[in-house]
């Protein structure tokens, strides 16, 4: 089966499809854009955009983009205890506790950055990712670089290809996944892609952004 680390025509073909995709939604949310930016500084003070360091392919670190959906200022730190409890805890700890990937009532998040996520118009700055080679329209969760120390070996795998602004763990449940049920979509992906796949996914993630299900 083709891998879509491989180096080749499907290589390609990604990068195509990720260059057209990512300009055709440049252009389209244009006005989008500019609604956020007004609504984010009449919201808050601080920046329009939000930039924090992801590991991509290669555990390569990049700046990723954002709209900025927290107050300024916030400290990462309850995150960061939060995805510790996460991936040591065991199975039936986390079925008690009900625990998903993204914390559902974080205090750091603004009033225009709870609607923007719950839209996913937080993340349409990664389009600029997309277009500069950093990440691509689908593929594995961009990691915060704090994640990396609960990774396993088996884990390390996500990082042969370009993370993705959408992917499986996108369509399959989207916050309310565990880390570890977001990090085994992120290989299945892997091992399974196509091109088909990827379209797939891209026409599945507007109907669950329009759904706008499971998002925090």
């Amino acid at each position: 089966m083709l891998k879509l680390e491989d180096i080749g025509f499907s290589s390609l073909t990604k990068r195509l499809m990720d260059l057209l995709v990512a300009s055709g939604l440049l252009f389209l949310t244009f006005p989008v854009f500019i609604i956020t930016a007004v609504a984010i500084k009449l919201d808050s003070r601080g920046p329009v955009f939000f930039r924090q360091m992801r590991t991509g392919k290669g555990q390569r670190q990049f700046i990723c983009y954002k709209f900025r959906s927290m107050y300024v200022g916030s400290n990462s730190k309850i995150h960061q205890e939060y995805i510790k409890e996460l991936m040591t805890e065991d199975s039936a700890q986390k079925k008690q506790s009900g625990k998903v990937f993204k914390l559902t009532d974080d205090p750091r998040i603004t009033p225009v950055g709870r609607l923007i996520r719950k839209l996913s118009i937080d993340e349409l700055p990664q389009l600029f990712n997309v277009l500069k080679g950093q990440m691509s329209m689908v593929g594995p969760r961009p990691a915060i670089f704090y994640e990396l120390k609960y990774h396993t070996d088996a884990m390390l795998k996500r990082f042969t290809v370009k993370p993705g602004i959408t992917g499986l763990w996108q369509i399959s449940g989207r916050s309310a996944l565990g880390y570890k049920e977001m990090v085994a979509l992120d290989i299945s992906y892997i091992d399974h892609w196509s091109t088909w796949l990827d379209l797939r996914i891209i026409l599945k993630t507007v109907l669950y952004v329009l759904k706008i299900s499971h998002a925090y």
